[in-house]
């Protein structure tokens, strides 16, 4: 699991981020559930879902207020 970065989710809708958020969600969900049925013992990737989330949620409110950040 990788960082999406800032500047590719920049140039995405807001549709196409809660899309993604929607996705990000569902994939912490599974991980959390792995973790706790002992399936996967990695639990850096549920950290960088949860910064990835976050990320989608900034920008997301950003384009909402009218790109005020950047």
């Amino acid at each position: 699991m990788k960082a999406i970065k800032a500047s590719t989710l920049r140039e995405k809708s807001v549709p196409e981020l809660e899309e993604m958020l929607e996705q990000e969600r569902a994939a912490l969900f599974k991980d959390r559930r792995d973790l706790v049925f002992r399936q996967t013992t990695d639990v850096s990737s549920l950290k960088q879902r949860r910064h990835n989330i976050a990320r989608i949620l900034t920008l997301i409110n950003e384009k909402k207020r009218g790109g005020e950040g950047s």
